[in-house]
């Protein structure tokens, strides 16, 4: 390849024929490869050659329309480019092929056809010289061209000076493009810069067919000259950006020359040069802290030397997306009027006068410190009291975003930590993700049934939410996907629960618990027709001139058709009810819009015997079909048609007929409950039967209770079926609890045990008006239980009027409700002879002339 006068190509050369653009001297192109005659050539001379010589083939643009190509080598074009095959990549999807990577080396023309099968070879004469691009020389030093030529070589310079000074020299295709033209010889830039600029395969022909080197220049510098004036219109139609240059021209990439090869992307891609930049400008503009930023500097630095191939290079992006995005330092301005905030809350809740109260304080506190944690709070109340309602009002209320996390089933703890960002499909977890929701960091977060959280192999989400909800631990919050500290602590997290019992009690006690009650019979109504009748009459599209639903209908619905200590199942009545109107409403339009033509045709002549019958028929029918008068006022009578027979009764004092039946008093989830005891006796051998689903701390209570009555039958004249003494004595006691598929237990209905056995073998009924709950003791002792305000409003549901609670629960009668207790007595027993007094008619007294036992005095 080498004489005494220059570096030589081979004089033979394969010819490879392309239809995809047209390759010139200095540029790099891909070629794909797939007709018979190119697909022999890489095969035979590509792939199976062992030297340098046979990585040397010629290209000829082919100007046939590959449309109507066929298997007879088409008519050669004189000039081509002597190009060195780079690369050679091999596909067999969609069909065979070959991917050529191939740099122009020098023009050739073609001399002689040598032959053509399997693929063409021909003599070609060498047009260029190479030693150009090899020797290294100082352009000072070379010769420049003189007289026209070197006038057009300067204008040529200048104008590609010009265009490179139009483009954002800080993107670094364009810096090394500007290092190109300082580099290059004059004679190299015309191939060069054609290949770049967005000419057409037409004038990139022309520029090939230009032997000499001032045809060369003439062809080359209009397009070049177009192309600047075209960014000039760009630049006066468009707001300048910096990144609107660099668009307006197309460079291709990897312009590479034999003994010096110049990459254009080799510090980074010009496709998503911008985007980078933009992001690093995000990055260092998100006001992060320190560690923060100096992770997210590194992600971006590994990011610009990967390329986007890479699948790695999709997950540091999104990761570096995510951290531009989270509010590192954005917060909103909390309203801190207690005045407003106070009438916001008594007109979006009625009642709930604890929760107002606690969120009341907290504005206070804030007034006096600003920079105050975000508390943790957790309502704890039966299903539909309004607990999430009152989360987004005190969001509102505040100021804040609001934002709802649904823990309910949760089993894994990635759902609040995020998964690690070594794992395929890796994400944050629910905190982080809904801080980006909200877009602010002092959002008020409601994790909604917090005591749902399940627990599985893949951790216990319960666990992970410690250091969420410790006010001590979560201004370093860390998830697993960032991996860098966020700051939880001005988030006000509201945790909601049916019950605390299926809490960990680690995770208990670091929130502050809320009781939220049920609601009475009256605060119903209130609610009912503040919120739900307006809201419903909304919904179903009607107005309060059409639909009235008076207080004593509303009380009938509570009473009669629901029972639970929220709202939900009164406000399904109430909707249940706006339907029922909205279609008298819908006839009555109906009739009113034909009212008009119905006439008429009633008085038509001609009409015999049928015609009245007709007019018979039309006129009961208009009166079936009357529209009603407004307003429709839901009255008793209504109220039986639309929602049915009545789904609860009070039917206390009729099933205390017998000896042996009392009226407890339990707590559910659902609020509180009455529940009815029941005990028989028959001869057997002294054995106790317990049914109802009874939890072990039921049956021990059951066991307590007897024990204590067998202890105690003389005292209150007791006696078995056979009147002895001994109440197990040749008899048996079955003491069963209703509702059997609904599991028990519990201690509290130690004293409603003892009431339904002393009623048993007495002989006596209890009355029918009195609930009870309390735990006993083997000494006769009362003691305090829970969930007594919602034992009490269930027992005011039932229509009872006394309930026997335990002395030490009488602080716990401060909740209720003061008409509650003024329609109810109260009687505070701490032991069982008080209990037995207030549930018996004229009381249980016992022996009238007790043993009398002698008095002890201590000898020490």
């Amino acid at each position: 390849m080498s004489s005494s006068s220059g570096i030589q190509i081979p004089s033979r050369l394969p010819l490879l024929l392309t239809h995809e653009g047209v390759l010139l001297p200095g540029s790099t192109m891909r070629v794909s490869v797939d007709s018979a005659r190119n697909m022999q050539l890489v095969k035979t001379r590509l792939l199976k050659g062992t030297s340098l010589k046979s990585t040397i083939i010629g290209v000829i643009p082919n100007t046939r329309d590959p449309e109507h190509d066929t298997d007879d080598l088409p008519s050669l074009h004189s000039i081509g480019t002597a190009g060195l095959a780079v690369q050679v990549v091999g596909s067999n999807w969609p069909k065979p092929h070959y991917t050529l990577l191939i740099t122009g080396l020098c023009r050739f023309r073609v001399a002689q056809l040598l032959k053509e099968v399997p693929f063409p070879v021909a003599e070609v004469e060498q047009l260029d010289k190479l030693e150009q691009y090899t020797s290294p020389q100082d352009i000072s030093e070379a010769a420049m061209p003189e007289g026209e030529l070197g006038e057009l070589s300067q204008r040529f310079y200048q104008a590609a000076v010009q265009l490179v000074g139009m483009l954002d020299i800080s993107v670094p295709v364009v810096a090394k493009l500007r290092r190109l033209l300082d580099s290059l010889p004059r004679e190299t830039l015309p191939d060069v810069l054609a290949s770049m600029i967005n000419t057409s395969n037409k004038e990139k022909l022309q520029v090939l067919d230009a032997v000499s080197l001032e045809e060369r220049f003439k062809k080359t510098l209009p397009l070049l000259t177009r192309q600047i004036e075209g960014l000039k219109l760009l630049q006066k139609a468009r707001k300048p950006r910096p990144d609107d240059d660099k668009r307006g021209l197309t460079i291709r990439k990897g312009a590479v020359f034999p003994g010096r090869q110049f990459s254009l992307d080799e510090d980074g891609d010009d496709e998503d040069g911008d985007d980078t930049a933009l992001l690093e400008r995000k990055v260092k503009g998100a006001n992060m802290p320190e560690p923060a930023l100096r992770v997210c500097l590194k992600e971006l630095k590994r990011l610009k030397k990967m390329p986007q191939s890479m699948p790695e290079y999709a997950l540091t992006r999104n990761y570096l997306d995510l951290m531009v995005e989270l509010p590192w330092s954005k917060s909103t301005t909390d309203c801190l009027d207690i005045r407003s905030a106070r009438v916001l809350l008594d007109n979006d809740h009625y009642a709930m006068e604890k929760l107002k109260r606690r969120v009341l304080e907290y504005l206070a506190v804030r007034q006096l410190k600003s920079n105050l944690k975000g508390p943790i709070l957790c309502f704890v109340g039966p299903p539909g009291v309004g607990k999430t309602s009152v989360g987004r009002s005190i969001a509102r209320t505040l100021g804040r975003e609001f934002h709802r996390i649904a823990l309910g089933g949760v089993c894994d703890q990635s759902d609040i930590r995020g998964h690690r960002r070594t794992y395929v499909g890796s994400m944050p977890g629910r905190i982080i993700n809904g801080l980006k929701t909200v877009g602010v960091n002092n959002p008020v977060f409601l994790l909604d049934e917090v005591d749902k959280l399940g627990k599985s192999l893949q951790g216990d989400p319960a666990a992970a939410l410690l250091e969420v909800l410790d006010p001590e631990q979560n201004h370093s919050f860390t998830d697993h996907y960032l991996n860098v500290a966020f700051d939880l602590s001005q988030v006000l997290f509201i945790a909601t629960a049916n019950t605390t019992a299926t809490i960990p009690p680690a995770l208990l006690d670091r929130m502050e618990v809320l009781q939220v009650q049920g609601y009475t019979q009256e605060e119903k109504v209130e609610i009912a027709h503040r919120h739900l009748i307006p809201h419903q009459l909304e919904q179903h599209g009607l107005t309060p001139q059409q639909l009235q639903i008076p207080q004593d209908t509303t009380l009938d619905i509570i009473s009669k058709y629901t029972r639970e200590a929220g709202v939900r199942s009164l406000e399904r009545k109430i909707g249940a009810i706006c339907r029922a109107v909205a279609v008298k409403v819908a006839e009555g339009h109906k009739v009113t819009k034909s009212e008009g033509t119905a006439p008429e045709r009633a008085h038509e002549p001609g009409e015999g015997k049928q015609g009245g019958q007709t007019e018979e028929a039309d006129r009961v029918s208009a009166d079936m079909a009357t529209p009603p008068e407004m307003p429709i006022v839901i009255d008793h009578i209504a109220l039986k048609d639309i929602l049915g027979s009545h789904m609860f009764e009070m039917e206390v004092s009729e099933r205390l007929t017998l000896p042996g039946v009392a009226i407890g008093l339990a707590w559910t989830p659902l609020g509180g409950e009455i529940m009815f005891v029941e005990a028989s006796r028959m001869e057997g051998e002294g054995q106790l039967t317990l049914t109802g689903q009874l939890g072990d701390v039921m049956k021990e209570s059951a066991h307590l209770a007897i024990s204590w009555l067998r202890s105690n039958a003389k005292t209150y004249q007791l006696t078995n079926m056979v009147g002895g003494l001994d109440l197990l004595e040749g008899t048996d006691i079955h003491l069963h609890f209703p509702a059997g598929a609904v599991t028990k237990d519990g201690p509290s209905a130690g004293v409603t045990m003892v009431t339904v056995l002393a009623s048993l073998f007495s002989g006596r009924l209890v009355r029918s008006d009195v609930a009870m709950t309390g735990e006993i003791t083997l000494r006769g002792l009362v003691l305090p239980v829970g969930g007594i305000k919602d034992k009490v409003l269930a027992a005011h549901r039932a229509g009872l009027k006394c309930v026997i609670i335990p002395k030490r629960n009488e602080k716990d009668l401060e909740e209720i409700p003061a008409k509650v207790r003024l329609e109810l007595d109260f009687v505070a027993a701490s032991n069982l002879d008080e209990v037995l007094n207030a549930a018996f008619d004229g009381g249980f007294p016992g022996i009238s002339n007790p043993v009398n036992l002698p008095h002890i005095t201590s000898k020490l």
